[in-house]
């Protein structure tokens, strides 16, 4: 590749004149804005307690995008925002251990990140296709759509004898504009369906009475985020460890896929130029932060990627000014209760269409890959990961006070890994 794509209006170290950087950075905000507010939301309604927080999950996603691009030195203009994949196992260490199990957990897999990064250094990245094949992350992924997909579900009220038409309403015009905005939308409309569905069906449900507003109106203007922090209000508990830190597999080979789409548009290999150990060290301390506050795990957003491919901006002072703003954000009380007054019914309808992408990404792997499903290996691989992630198969292990719980996608996970590496290949006569 040559240094930087002769097509980008603007390389990575380039400064646009002010007025113009700040449009930029707002695009960048829009883009990343409806999926990093919606992992809080989706966990907490899920789970039915309020394990994360809108404005820390803002906060969070700035400073680690900022601590990436120090990372980085400024070489990679990556935003990190709330990682999807860490749902349904957030939901599943609260069950087991409460609140301080999850960011305990949380906390782990950026030291893994960062303890990976550190071995990539040393020895290359060869192991990771080897321990991390499409048969076995493809799998993965569409165990985590399709695990989340009885809470769409619960969120509209289909789960019910009766389910009230104002739901099922407002659900269809939410899934309805997403999906069409997903299809049809232009520029930067492209890039942000969901967060243009949630607008259409809070507008919907208004409308119909379904929101109560008086939160917002006694929300004061400026408001400190509730951090949640390690020894001030939890001390550290490990229960969650193996139901969530395994699913660190699978952002990591979103990770790399994310920087490999990034460095075609920019014209500069990222994973040479600054270096998979960089990003991956950057995004391990993201995450690593974020779970300190009390905030989720951090990941490559492929939304920002394509407003920098659609845009032809590169800059990382753009992306950096996008994580500024976001923390700005996370400080607007009334902004923070806004949000937080969305109907399940909205959430339940473009719900339907965001789980099932992350199945269908899953599904796109294994295709991209033309992973060949006449091998018996592969079979057993796949079939084994679905039944498992899907069944609710789960393992406990007690050590005196200790107890450590594993169980679906990271159950999953691990036993495919270990029999894509233990079963050996079919052998024809």
């Amino acid at each position: 590749m040559v240094e930087e794509n002769s097509n980008m209006l603007l390389g990575t170290g380039e400064k646009p004149p002010f007025f113009r950087w700040l449009l930029l950075a707002i695009q960048h905000v829009c883009a990343m804005f409806g999926a990093t507010i919606l992992v809080p939301i989706v966990v907490n309604t899920t789970a039915g307690a309020d394990i994360l927080s809108i404005p820390v999950a803002l906060v969070s996603s700035g400073l680690g995008t900022l601590v990436y691009l120090v990372c980085t030195r400024n070489r990679s203009p990556v935003y990190l925002g709330s990682s999807f994949a860490f749902i349904a196992p957030m939901i599943a260490g609260y069950a087991i251990g409460g609140t301080g199990s999850v960011f305990t957990a949380l906390m782990i897999v950026g030291i893994v990140y960062v303890i990976i990064s550190l071995i990539i250094r040393m020895t290359g990245t060869d192991w990771i296709n080897k321990l991390l094949p499409p048969v076995v992350v493809g799998p993965m992924i569409m165990v985590i759509g399709l695990s989340l997909a009885p809470t769409a579900i619960q969120e509209i009220g289909l789960d019910l004898t009766t389910v009230p038409w104002s739901n099922l309403l407002v659900a269809f015009i939410a899934f309805l504009v997403t999906a069409l905005v997903a299809v049809r939308g232009k520029g930067i409309r492209q890039v942000i369906p969901f967060l243009i569905g949630i607008v259409a069906g809070y507008v919907a449900a208004a409308l119909l009475g379904m929101v109560d507003f008086a939160p917002v109106w006694s929300a004061h203007l400026i408001e400190m985020p509730h951090f949640y922090m390690p020894f001030v209000h939890y001390n550290l508990n490990f229960a969650a460890v193996l139901t969530i830190v395994p699913i660190a597999l699978v952002t990591m080979v979103e990770h790399v896929g994310d920087h490999k789409v990034l460095s075609e548009i920019i014209g500069r290999d990222l994973i040479e130029d600054p270096g998979l150990q960089r990003t991956l060290l950057g995004d391990g301390l993201a995450t690593l932060l974020a779970a300190f506050l009390g905030g989720p795990a951090n990941t490559t957003y492929g939304e920002n990627t394509s407003v920098v491919g659609m845009t032809r901006v590169a800059s990382t002072y753009v992306i950096g000014l996008a994580a500024v703003i976001a923390i700005i954000f996370a400080f607007l009380g009334h902004l923070t209760a806004l949000l937080t007054a969305i109907p399940q019914p909205v959430l339940g309808g473009i719900s339907i269409l965001l789980y099932g992408f992350i199945c269908v990404n899953g599904l796109k792997i294994l295709i991209s890959n033309q992973v060949d499903f006449t091998n018996t290996k592969n079979v057993v691989v796949a079939a084994t990961m679905l039944v498992l992630g899907l069944g609710g198969a789960a393992l406990s292990f007690a050590y005196g006070d200790l107890s450590i719980s594993v169980s679906g996608m990271s159950l999953a996970a691990i036993v495919g890994v270990i029999l894509n590496l233990l079963v050996p290949e079919e052998k024809h006569e």
